[in-house]
């Protein structure tokens, strides 16, 4: 490290959304564990949230701080007023984190550099920002990008000339060709790429900021990924032709976190613990899409019907503002009195409490990363029914290359005793105990990976040495 300073000081910012900051949190944890400073940086209106549901536990950190790890927490603006409601508006919100946000970091970390300058900065920052390289030049810091997802869905736009080159960037919406031209990729279906390379999402903001995040990733200095390598190993092997790409996931797991723990949900959670032992091992289905995604009435109305006529015991969790209409009334008439008994319907839980739980027998899922890693590390088999996003590739993988989950059904429109017969079927039919068994195999994988000396650690350490050396690089200028 440079000459005369402390030691190296990460300064960390994720997206503002759960399935990016609960890896974020696991990262922090996992490098001031080796011995680096972290300032982890919250946007003010995710630290609001936790605030009126954490009080003074919503600096997330505080227990990890008293085990001796250097962790600060600290919160920037994203340049709209805290009341907006960022998920309602949520093009609007990413317009003005395109547009605005950049200077606010800028000045942050200028700020933050000059009141303590004993140290070795870097910066460690979502992927899906564009604005690190610029950050980065200006105070001569090493560029750290964190993927938050599996390595295809960063290959794919990685890769973005090829696909407008053979016509597949926009992709159509009712196209299915396979692209087969993608280094470590093999095939894929157009049916199962992001939605932001189909036609439909090219008016989203969200395009416009992949475009320029995936080619502003291009001059990072380390590119880290929440997989590992027994997972993706073609994939990451062909990323790390162009620059050093770490496969360092599912960092939620390390075993080097166990003794921290953090509550860093946006929402209070209901117990399921009692309702679930009441079931017998593997009877359970738990259906959940995620904290993001949003559905129609019609979708969870045919959904709830089609569980209902499976007969099968299931917890389902149903957010406040899950719909894009912002209606809260959202379950069929009469649906909890049918259900007496059968099913537990929550506003939020701790996911992984439930998937570890014995009775749990299969996961209804939206194939959100977090959510399928989550489902593999309890050894649990997958029905997918991926919304938007990088979930239908998620579900690809899912489906094809680890074969431990179906499909709930094709296209959009879903029909209730179709989702009853799936779901009986993935419960108890033949299949099952196959499916099953995959889970479990890729569960002993996971464990294996993350243990001192596995894939994942190594490559953390590996990571470490590297950032190192490039630190040094730079502290020299």
């Amino acid at each position: 490290m440079g000459m005369g300073k402390v030691n190296g000081h990460a300064i960390m910012i994720s997206l503002p959304h759960q399935g990016h900051i609960n890896p974020f949190i696991y990262l922090a944890l996992k490098f001031a564990s080796k011995g680096f400073t972290v300032t982890f940086v919250h946007l003010e209106s995710v630290h609001h949230k936790l605030l009126s549901k954490l009080g003074p536990q919503a600096d997330l950190f505080s227990q990890a701080r008293h085990s001796g790890l250097d962790i600060r927490y600290a919160t920037i603006g994203d340049g709209l007023p805290l009341e907006f409601d960022r998920d309602l508006h949520f093009e609007e919100h990413w317009g003005v984190i395109m547009r605005d946000f950049p200077s606010l970091v800028d000045e942050f970390v200028g700020e933050l550099m000059r009141s303590d300058p004993d140290f070795d900065y870097f910066l460690m920052t979502d992927t899906f920002y564009p604005w690190p390289p610029a950050v980065a030049r200006k105070y001569n810091l090493v560029n750290v990008s964190f993927w938050t997802q599996t390595a295809l869905t960063f290959a794919l736009p990685y890769h973005w000339h090829l696909l407008e080159q053979n016509g597949h960037f926009p992709c159509k919406d009712d196209m299915e060709e396979e692209i087969d031209y993608i280094p470590g990729v093999g095939q894929i279906n157009t049916k199962d790429v992001m939605s932001y390379l189909k036609e439909s999402g090219l008016a989203s903001i969200v395009t416009k900021a992949m475009a320029a995040a995936l080619d502003a990733v291009k001059s990072a200095d380390l590119i880290l990924h929440n997989t590992m390598l027994e997972l993706e190993p073609e994939t990451l092997s062909a990323l790390n032709e162009h620059q050093p790409n770490y496969a360092v996931g599912p960092v939620n797991f390390s075993k080097s976190l166990h003794s921290h723990t953090v509550s860093n949900s946006l929402w209070s959670e209901a117990d399921c613990t009692d309702w679930l032992q009441s079931k017998p091992p593997a009877s359970v289905l738990y259906v959940s899409f995620g904290s993001f995604i949003h559905t129609t009435k019609q979708v969870i109305e045919e959904l709830a019907h089609g569980l209902f006529l499976s007969g099968v015991d299931f917890v389902w969790v149903i957010r406040p503002g899950i719909l894009s209409c912002g209606n809260t009334d959202v379950l069929p008439e009469g649906f909890g009195d049918m259900i007496e008994g059968k099913g537990l319907v929550v506003p939020w839980c701790n996911q992984m409490r439930v998937l570890s739980n014995p009775a749990v027998g299969g996961f209804l899922s939206h194939c959100g990363w977090n959510s399928t890693l989550e489902s593999m590390w309890c050894g649990v088999s997958m029905i997918c029914y991926p919304i938007a996003y990088d979930q239908t590739a998620n579900r690809k993988l899912v489906i094809e290359k680890w074969k431990f989950g179906v499909n709930l059904c094709d296209g959009e429109s879903l029909d209730r005793v179709e989702i009853a017969e799936k779901i009986k079927g993935f419960m108890s039919g033949a299949s099952s105990d196959s499916l099953r068994q995959e889970a479990s195999k890729l569960k002993v994988a996971m464990e294996k990976a993350l243990e001192i000396n596995g894939s994942s650690d190594r490559t953390f350490d590996q990571f470490v040495e590297d950032l190192k050396v490039k630190m040094d690089a730079k502290a020299k200028f």
